[in-house]
């Protein structure tokens, strides 16, 4: 329902109004999935971008998430790639020191930050869990 009332929003449809259940959060979700999918008027474009706006202010309120320490950024992207810690022995220098850091005995200093950065193609930031969000 609200896909359609988006896909034929004009400048006289009211603004999306604030989510405050659960049930309407997916119903915004739904409707942003949808149109991701559709060629969009520039008016739609701009309902859209406001609608997401309602969805993340929702989120950011009842979906906290934590930040994630360097070592669980690691093991994910450890995951993600199908890689081993050996495969990483080259940025650390030896497997040695990959366990060390994964088992938190030893920190990610700027050298490794740098190289994963560059290995995986991310912003060093998000070895950083107070800057990163």
């Amino acid at each position: 329902m609200l896909a359609t009332a988006i896909r034929q929003y004009t400048l006289k449809e009211p603004a999306p109004k604030p989510i405050t259940s659960k049930k309407q959060h997916d119903e915004y979700v739904s409707a942003v999935v949808d149109l991701d999918h559709r060629l969009l008027t520039s008016e739609q474009k701009k309902y859209a971008e406001l609608l997401i706006l309602v969805i993340e202010a929702y989120e950011k309120k009842h979906y906290h998430i934590r930040a994630a320490s360097p070592q669980e950024v690691l093991e994910e992207l450890i995951a993600a790639n199908g890689l081993k810690q050996k495969d990483l022995a080259p940025i650390f220098g030896s497997e040695g020191v990959v366990s060390e850091v994964l088992n938190g005995k030893r920190p990610l200093n700027s050298r490794h930050i740098l190289r994963l950065s560059e290995r995986f193609n991310i912003s060093p930031a998000v070895f950083y869990p107070q800057i990163a969000r």
